[in-house]
């Protein structure tokens, strides 16, 4: 018998990636993590159990009760793990989610000239989504908090830290967001070798943002429906072929960074 043909994949390149997936990958991990092992355990313990119990209807001593009872301290192992992880998934689910909301909004923006990035891979961290376009290169960070059960869903924003109802100040996403924009400049300055600046975005899907007199100098805190206006505002920073330029370098690398992820996890 001849040797079957070779084949290959009809994709040329690996596709871009898409919004909230690196949660979507991280919400699998915790399953592993909590309930995999529980459930095959459960599942075959049951199944000895099942075996067990066929036997002694035919006459044959096997202790299958103990099966059972093992099969049950599974079973209850198993629901223990999975309570334990809901928090964690339902987290990982709202940002998911959220981060899918505002990737599709974005695509809007190709109407406008930009071209539209998501979930940037870095080492130990991603980038939400980037844009680029007549307003220049932004880095957005997507925050999809839960709102409090009763009040205005407000966060003042003083340049520096966030503050939410009855909750001290929190400076750790301008933090976050000033570093992936320092961390995606590098990247692109490297990789054409022109200078350029990368402004950082932070994104409250269905919250109010207040903002103090210029607090949105260096960063953007914003609701996702008054991006698009803010940019219109913005002078004309780059070109065409700008945009062109840098969207061909970031597009890839991304291609050539999940290529060598999914080497890793072969």
């Amino acid at each position: 018998m001849a040797p079957k043909p070779k084949k290959r994949s009809p994709l040329k390149s690996k596709p871009l990636r898409t919004p909230g997936q690196s949660l979507a990958e991280a919400r699998r991990r915790v399953w592993d993590e909590y309930g995999q092992t529980p459930a095959l355990v459960t599942a075959c313990l049951l199944m000895l159990t099942l075996v067990g119990a066929l036997e002694a209807w035919q006459e044959r001593a096997v202790p299958y009760l103990v099966w059972g009872v093992l099969a049950l301290l599974a079973l209850a192992w198993f629901i223990v793990r999975i309570i334990k992880a809901q928090p964690k998934l339902h987290a990982l689910r709202q940002g998911e989610e959220g981060e899918r909301a505002v990737g599709q909004y974005l695509e809007k923006l190709r109407s406008e000239g930009y071209e539209v990035f998501h979930d940037l891979i870095g080492e130990g961290f991603n980038v939400d989504h980037v844009i680029i376009g007549p307003a220049g290169v932004s880095t957005i960070e997507t925050k999809t908090w839960s709102k409090p059960a009763q009040g205005q869903p407000k966060i003042q924003f003083n340049g520096q830290g966030l503050t939410l109802p009855a909750q001290t100040e929190d400076r750790r996403p301008i933090i976050q967001a000033k570093a992936q924009a320092a961390w995606l400049r590098q990247l692109l300055e490297e990789s054409t070798g022109r200078k350029l600046s990368v402004h950082p975005v932070v994104l409250f899907p269905g919250w109010f943002v207040e903002s103090k007199k210029g607090a949105l100098n260096s960063i953007w805190v914003l609701e996702p429906k008054a991006l698009p206006k803010f940019l219109a505002n913005q002078p004309q920073k780059l070109s065409t072929e700008e945009i062109k330029l840098f969207s061909f370098h970031l597009s890839r690398w991304i291609r050539a960074e999940e290529g060598s992820r999914l080497q890793k996890h072969r």
